[in-house]
Parts: structure tokens; C-alpha cells; sequence
């Protein structure tokens, strides 16, 4: 019973790890950055979120789509003020500007409200049911339930819609994309609106789920995040999807086991140990480039 109810919170914190790592790799896919910066708009989605709550009296599912619709448009500002002239810069510069982006979020959040933590209120009652003998709660139902609509709205929208098709357009041979009229900017401006709206809703999730929201919460899931994406196949939603529900499980379980201090540690060494054995991911191929 034990490990069935670890289970279930490994797939609850895993969901929320696959929602924040769509994003870092449907930006890899399109345009090859790192965006560093993903795991603070996860933060201030989480805020969002809170003051929908707290101040304006909103229930969760308003304020799940207020933090979307603010992300999704934050991510549209970052890229268009920091990325979109370094397109043809080298990777590294652009990697340095997504860290400094990154840190001028954090402490442009600590600037406006301060450092202190703030707590979640309740949003659901503490109810729980049992299955096959182990307590499973209302909010860990719920947080797998949305990240599941989010993970099947993404699939349609990557295969179903216009927009889509242009992204993996995008994606395969972006030069090509703009002989077809693409336009490529809308493109990769639409790709971090809804990576970004998606890690708003794992802030949302998060704070739900663990109650305490902080300036820098944004850190260290966002690099496990990343790690999960890494894990996937960076650039492959499907992997992505996979690799956070992996991670979040295997979290879990060394938690149970007694090893807790330990669980943070286990992501990187997962890291270590994907790069030496598998670097392209779980989902991903080895290809050949020409130099």
C-alpha cells in the first residue's frame, strides 16, 4: 500500500516536472537555446496565481488560466526584448543572456515585493479516497488531471492546428519554413507563449501542492526540469512528457527509501548518467552532422 500511494505522488510531482520541461524543449526544438529563464516564469506564474487567490477572491481554475494568459505573455515579452537578435549569435552568448534573464526576474520579483515566502491558501478540502488500500488526496487527482488536459491540448495543437504545423515546420529546416511563408518570428513567438503558459500552470500546481512559494522557488525545478527534458530527448514533447513523470517517480522512491537528503542529488547523478550512456534521451536519435 506503501508503495502505491508513493507512487501516486511520484506521477503528481513528475506531471508537474513534464509541464515546466515542455517548455525548455519546445524552445530547443525551434530555435536550439537553452532558456534558462523557463523556471522563474514558472515562479511568476506561481505569484500570479497566488494573488488571483488571495487578493481577488478567485477560485483555482480562474486563476490557473489568468497565470496561463500572463505567462504565455511574459514569454512572448522575453523573447522579443532578449532573444530575438541574437537568432544568428553564437550559442553561447545566447546562453549567458538567458542566465542573466533569468536573474533579473528573481530579484526583479525580490525588488518589487521582497524576499519572504508566502503560503498557498486552501483551495480544496483535504478529502481523500482509498484505492487498492492507499489514501490518495483530492489535490494529487487534480494536479494529474490537469497536467493530463494540458499534455493532450499540447499534442493537438503541435498536430492539429496551423500553428503547430508551423512550429515543426520550424523546427525541421527553419530557412525552408521561410521560403514556404512562414512566418518565423510569429512562429517562435507562439512556441514560447505556450511554453510559458504551461510552466504558469505548473506554478499554479505547485503552489497548491506544496503550499510554500518563495522569489528563487524557480531554481531548482526548473533545473530538474531541464534535466527531465535531457532525460526525454531534448527537443521531443513526447520525451519531455516522459522524462518529468520518470524523474518525479524515481524522486519519490529514494525519498521512501529513507535517502530524502538525497533526492535533489539523484536528479543530477540521472543527468550524469544520461550523458555518458544516452546522450540524445530516451526518445531521441543519434545523428550524423557534417563539419
Amino acid at each position: 500500500m506503501e508503495w502505491i500511494q508513493q507512487l501516486i505522488n511520484g506521477i503528481s510531482l513528475g506531471s508537474i516536472y513534464a509541464l515546466i520541461a515542455l517548455g525548455y524543449t519546445m524552445v530547443y526544438g525551434i530555435i536550439k537555446l537553452i532558456n534558462f529563464a523557463h523556471g522563474d516564469v514558472f515562479m511568476v506564474g506561481s505569484f500570479i496565481g497566488f494573488y488571483s487567490i488571495t487578493v481577488f477572491g478567485l477560485g483555482f481554475f480562474p486563476a490557473l488560466i489568468i497565470s496561463m494568459t500572463a505567462c504565455a505573455l511574459f514569454g512572448v515579452i522575453i523573447e522579443r526584448i532578449a532573444y530575438k537578435r541574437l537568432r544568428n549569435a553564437t550559442r553561447i552568448a545566447a546562453l549567458i543572456t538567458a542566465i542573466g534573464v533569468s536573474l533579473l526576474i528573481e530579484y526583479g520579483v525580490i525588488y518589487i515585493r521582497g524576499a519572504q515566502p508566502e503560503a498557498y491558501p486552501d483551495v480544496f478540502s483535504n478529502k481523500s479516497f482509498e484505492f487498492l488500500g492507499a489514501q490518495i488526496s483530492i489535490q494529487s487527482i487534480l494536479i494529474l488531471s490537469v497536467s493530463v488536459v494540458l499534455m493532450i491540448l499540447l499534442q493537438f495543437i503541435v498536430h492539429k492546428t496551423k500553428t503547430g504545423k508551423a512550429m515543426r515546420a520550424v523546427s525541421h529546416d527553419t530557412e525552408a519554413a521561410k521560403l514556404m511563408g512562414i512566418n518565423v518570428d510569429n512562429t517562435i513567438s507562439a512556441t514560447f507563449a505556450i511554453g510559458s503558459a504551461l510552466a504558469g500552470a505548473a506554478g499554479v500546481v505547485f503552489g497548491v501542492y506544496y503550499t510554500k512559494i518563495d522569489p528563487l522557488m524557480g531554481v531548482i525545478p526548473g533545473v530538474k526540469a531541464f534535466i527531465a527534458a535531457v532525460l526525454g530527448g531534448i527537443g521531443i514533447i513526447p520525451g519531455a512528457m516522459v522524462g518529468g513523470l520518470l524523474l518525479g517517480v524515481v524522486e519519490t522512491i529514494v525519498s521512501a527509501l529513507g535517502f530524502s537528503l538525497w533526492r535533489d542529488a539523484v536528479a543530477f547523478v540521472i543527468l550524469i548518467l544520461i550523458l555518458i550512456f544516452r546522450p540524445s534521451g530516451i526518445f531521441g536519435k543519434n545523428t550524423r552532422e557534417k563539419v
